[in-house]
């Protein structure tokens, strides 16, 4: 088995941050639906502007608020205003790689929605796999690049 991307928001803009609550990140549902990603579901939460890394779960908050709040102790891993990357993820056998096509969100500013992405893997001729990144209503692939 191998953990492989499920969904994506990339990019998202902290709106809150909430030491005093139970725990957990709070998101708009509209955003996790999009994606599909489940309440009470573990993601991982990657701080663009710190680095910071950390895993919790998702509540709903409010739908149609555009809501990124860290709650409890993740409250501290991240600041109002911080862009982070919220991925969850699931476990399939590696040859069901090409099978899967995860949902990767990005964001303007104001927490709106500003693409949607596809991550696809397939197989070339030769049976190798290859990666792309396909935007929704564009007749052409995301050009992937490689550092």
């Amino acid at each position: 088995m191998k953990k492989i991307v499920a969904a994506k928001l990339h990019g998202i803009t902290v709106t809150e941050a909430d030491l005093n609550y139970h725990g957990s990140i709070t998101l708009d549902p509209d955003h996790c639906e999009a994606a599909g990603i489940i309440p009470m579901e573990f993601v991982e939460i990657w701080n663009k502007n710190s680095g910071a890394r950390i895993s919790t779960y998702v509540i709903y908050g409010d739908r149609g608020a555009g809501q990124c709040v860290l709650n409890g102790a993740a409250a501290r891993s991240c600041q109002v205003g911080d862009q982070v990357i919220i991925c969850s993820s699931d476990y399939i056998e590696a040859d069901a790689v090409t099978d899967i096509s995860p949902t990767v969100l990005t964001f303007t500013p104001d927490n709106k929605i500003d693409e949607i992405l596809t991550y696809k893997a397939n197989r070339d001729d030769e049976g190798r796999l290859t990666f792309d990144i396909i935007k929704e209503g564009a007749a052409q692939k995301i050009p992937y690049k490689s550092n």
